[in-house]
């Protein structure tokens, strides 16, 4: 494939055998690519070291701070991140190696996100945007413990062409994300949000109305009804989540 960019692709990983090969099929195109692994038990490593020579190893400490370092082994100046359940297209990848990319300081790109099989257009899933190709220098990631995103020091644009996202592929792996997601933005919350027996009853419902109604979840059928219904049970763990963390505290 012709390029006039020299991109590194970054990724960190996490016993993701599964999703590993197909996520760096889709980036073979890359002069570089940076596979950051958190200690994995299963095939990661080994399949990763298939499709390249720089494959390093770093204990958890959590998704901002293995990303931030993953960063720092990059060479090159242009940077894709991508989670091992994305997938770049051919389209994007011919976009990206010959754009003028040096007239931003980074881009966004739309992510086309996947429900067990099925392309989501509602639930606000439809217009997913995401800054994922910046230049090294430019860019910082905020300092969040879950849903963090990258900034740039500099003007931004959008490309034409899309990723693709596989996150939940089936019902399992969807609760067991949202129980560590809760989890995370539990503590995050902790000291901020206050818990009660009216946030309770309220706060949850509310959210499967504004995913389902507000943001046109109803367009994706049954599916659409799947995801405003995990939202809800998200909203509700993280508030039970917050009461048992302030109890603890207590005692």
């Amino acid at each position: 494939m012709h390029t006039q960019n020299k991109v590194s692709v970054v990724i960190i990983t996490g016993n993701e055998e599964n999703n590993i090969k197909d996520c760096l099929k889709s980036v073979s195109w890359a002069d570089e690519i940076i596979v950051l692994d958190s200690e994995s038990n299963d095939e990661t490593v080994r399949i990763a070291k298939e499709f390249t020579d720089k494959v390093f190893t770093k204990k958890w400490e959590g998704y901002a701070n293995q990303k931030n370092h993953a960063l720092s082994l990059a060479k090159n100046e242009w940077l894709l991140s991508l989670d091992a359940d994305e997938r770049i297209t051919e389209e994007l990848a011919k976009e990206i190696l010959n754009a003028d990319l040096n007239k931003y300081a980074g881009y966004y790109i739309k992510r086309e996100n996947y429900f067990l099989g099925k392309l989501i257009r509602g639930c606000g899933w439809g217009n997913d945007m995401q800054l994922r190709l910046f230049k090294k220098s430019l860019a910082t990631l905020s300092a969040r413990m879950v849903h963090e995103k990258f900034v740039v020091n500099g003007s931004t644009s959008t490309l034409k062409n899309s990723f693709k996202h596989y996150s939940y592929k089936n019902l399992k792996d969807a609760f067991i994300k949202i129980n560590n997601y809760s989890t995370l933005e539990a503590i995050e919350k902790a000291d901020k949000k206050t818990v009660n027996i009216f946030s309770l009853i309220v706060s949850p419902p509310i959210y499967f109305i504004h995913h389902f109604i507000l943001r046109k979840g109803f367009i994706d059928g049954i599916y659409g009804l799947i995801i405003s219904y995990m939202h809800m049970i998200t909203k509700l763990q993280v508030q039970l989540k917050i009461l048992e963390i302030k109890r603890n505290r207590k005692t």
